[in-house]
């Protein structure tokens, strides 16, 4: 009798350490997903310093996927600015193309030519003229990364104000993010479907 009732109390002070030892293994547990939570949202949040105030402000950082149809719009937009805003004015067309080959890749440096051996650029700077660009809108296909530019052409000469429509197409490439290309991407296989003029204004008091 003295035995069993020992055997009995062995077994009670076994199922009670092993219930502690399974409640502190899945205390531990719940504490180091916690905690890795915790740390994981805490390096995704980042102060900057304003820049009139100097006082930080919280920022939250957000994975490329998250904000890629905005990014991949901006990108675009930004590229056909830099390629298709132009000035009478050498260096500033050197500088603006230099910017734009960063976010394309050798297709935009095969237009580039073929505009420049039309004498496109030579013809900008000889007659005084500017060359704008607006995009009207940009449609996007986040699964084949393919894209299609909407936008006018605005030429304007000494007498003379030139609207041309402006519609490209291109595939976007994920590279390393870098100074000259913030956004992290590449127009690849990039041309122009259509750059045809839609009306021109002639411009009153030319002298």
């Amino acid at each position: 009798m003295v035995i069993q009732n020992l055997e009995n109390k062995i077994k009670l002070v076994t199922i009670i350490c092993l219930m502690f030892l399974l409640g502190c293994t899945v205390i531990c547990l719940g504490c180091l997903y916690t905690q890795r939570g915790i740390l994981s949202d805490a390096s995704r949040r980042i102060y900057v310093l304003d820049g009139t105030s100097h006082v930080p402000v919280l920022v939250t950082q957000t994975d490329m996927d998250e904000t890629l149809d905005v990014e991949a719009e901006s990108h675009i937009e930004m590229f056909h600015n830099l390629f298709f805003t132009l000035a009478p004015d050498e260096k500033f067309i050197d500088r603006t193309m230099e910017k734009a080959f960063y976010l394309v890749d050798e297709t935009g440096m095969a237009q580039y030519n073929t505009l420049k051996e039309q004498g496109w650029f030579s013809n900008l700077v000889g007659s005084s003229s500017f060359s704008n660009v607006y995009c009207d809108s940009i449609r996007f296909t986040k699964e084949d990364m393919s894209f299609t530019y909407y936008g006018r052409q605005r030429i304007e000469r000494r007498t003379v104000i030139y609207f041309r429509n402006l519609v490209t197409t291109g595939v976007l490439q994920r590279i390393p993010r870098s100074v000259n290309n913030p956004h992290g991407l590449l127009i690849t296989n990039w041309r122009t479907i259509n750059n045809d003029d839609i009306s021109f204004k002639k411009k009153t008091n030319v002298y």
